[in-house]
């Protein structure tokens, strides 16, 4: 028996299929999932202000004003309702590393032997960042704490943090905003209602229905 599949498809269908049965693991707050993405948002700063017609209709000048560039970090816990939502100035594996050593040491995870961390395929979601930003020894801890488990190439739409964040840009951060301040607060005050309101995710895809609705992925077996 031998197969002639496009390499690519083969290795986007093993790293789909690990994702999707990560995602059909009961609860269980010793292992918590938690699935984690970033963002960059442009700060922007109206060039003039905005007037009002006599209808009430708000025109704004096409003319903007950048103020760099911040980046909006989304951990997102699917079956506990919950999500962190952080923001900062810099998008390096250091930045990575020390986000999720906050998300390690948050005390909804102390009791936790280990937590299952979703992220994409960037080049800083690796173990190894941790030993840029920490001592051997922490770095060492961090990694014992986090099971890493990457999206395919390509296939970020798997990542159910990208989700989260979407929903978080449509209800809060859809327009001009100047100042990182703004967005910190803002996102972070959009995160404690959804937690509140314990908003959950209802992840439809499984193994089975990945097989059936993405069939020309999967590498034809010849015999």
């Amino acid at each position: 028996m031998w197969c002639i599949p496009p390499k690519q498809n083969a290795a986007f269908v093993a790293s789909m299929e690990q994702v999707v049965q990560v995602y059909s693991r009961p609860y269980d707050p010793a292992r918590p999932v938690v699935c984690m993405d970033e963002q960059p948002k442009q700060l922007i700063a109206e060039a003039r202000h905005a007037i009002r017609t006599s209808h009430g209709e708000q025109r704004i000048d096409h003319e903007y004003i950048r103020h760099g560039v911040g980046y909006i970090w989304m951990f997102n816990e699917p079956l506990g309702g919950w999500r962190d939502v952080r923001v900062s100035d810099r998008h390096t594996a250091i930045d990575w590393a020390q986000q999720v050593k906050a998300l390690v040491d948050d005390p909804r995870y102390a009791q936790a032997d280990r937590i299952t961390l979703v992220c994409d395929q960037l080049n800083t979601h690796m173990l190894g960042s941790f030993y840029h930003a920490f001592a051997a020894t922490e770095a060492l801890r961090l990694a014992n704490r986090i099971e890493l488990v990457h999206t395919p190439k390509h296939g970020s739409w798997l990542n159910i943090a990208e989700c989260e964040l979407s929903v978080l840009t449509r209800q809060c951060l859809a327009r001009r905003i100047p100042e990182l301040a703004t967005i910190r607060d803002q996102a972070q005050a959009w995160a404690a209602a959804r937690n509140a309101a314990q908003a959950g995710v209802n992840w439809q895809l499984t193994t089975d229905q990945a097989r059936t609705k993405l069939k020309h992925l999967y590498p034809k077996i010849v015999e």
